[in-house]
């Protein structure tokens, strides 16, 4: 906006153009930065210089060292504060299989291995694959 005023255009023109409202417009350049931005920008350099220094707390671990800092904030901001920024412990929890859960059951083994027939048409053999695609599953018989 300053370099637009410079140009010559009038700021409440670019305002309008860029679909920006004057009271916030002005409110932001009487003061940048808020108070709770700069407490949380104090907060978050305390927790990093923790983890910094030992990475593998977690960010209960961290609130305490940041509160030796001076930098005193309940666990919960802490948490959000980590997560934004991933800074996450080094001995992390195991993440689940996703909602994997094993296959089919395997069916009895009905021959016995045993592949022999005494008359035509009373054992029958095939190898079935399974495809699956975006929607169906393909069973593709080999005799």
């Amino acid at each position: 906006m300053n370099e637009l005023a410079a140009d010559g255009i009038p700021v409440a023109v670019s305002l309008r153009v860029l679909k920006l409202s004057r009271q916030p417009y002005y409110r932001w350049r009487k003061q940048q930065v808020t108070e709770s931005e700069l407490v949380e920008a104090y907060r978050a350099n305390a927790l990093f210089d923790a983890h910094r220094d030992d990475p593998e707390f977690g960010y209960r671990f961290l609130v305490g060292e940041a509160e030796a800092a001076g930098q005193r904030m309940c666990e919960r901001t802490a948490w959000r504060i980590c997560r934004d920024n991933q800074w996450w412990s080094v001995f992390g929890k195991k993440r689940g299989k996703n909602g994997k859960r094993p296959g089919p059951p395997v069916h009895d083994d009905l021959v016995k291995r045993d592949f022999s027939a005494e008359d035509t048409n009373e054992l029958w053999l095939t190898d079935i694959t399974e495809h699956w695609t975006g929607r169906i599953q393909l069973v593709v018989a080999t005799p």
